[in-house]
């Protein structure tokens, strides 16, 4: 589990729900990464990016997503929207991750 680095008390209630589901998917792997992209992209996600959000959030398990994020698996169309895109690109490194 990570720890949120903005403060959910000036978020409404639906983006305060995704901020903590971001940082407490189950693998840690998984909280980082969505972690981190919620505190960078979250206040100022579109109603259409906060539905594909939470859709990944509730739908997808963490295996999968992990699979998609790295290029091991091709993302289902259902899930390959702008929103996934922008989060398969915040992670782009040319180095080691660090947890």
């Amino acid at each position: 589990m990570s720890s949120p680095q903005i403060s959910s008390a000036d978020l409404d209630p639906r983006r305060r729900r995704i901020l903590f589901r971001a940082h407490h998917r189950g693998m840690r792997e998984m909280d980082f990464l969505f972690g981190q992209f919620a505190d960078a992209r979250l206040p100022q996600m579109s109603e259409a990016d906060l539905d594909d959000f939470e859709r990944l959030l509730e739908d997808v398990t963490d295996r999968d997503a992990l699979k998609w994020l790295t290029d091991e698996a091709p993302v289902e169309s259902a899930y390959d929207t702008p929103l996934f895109r922008a989060l398969k690109a915040f992670h782009t490194h040319n180095g080691a991750l660090k947890f």
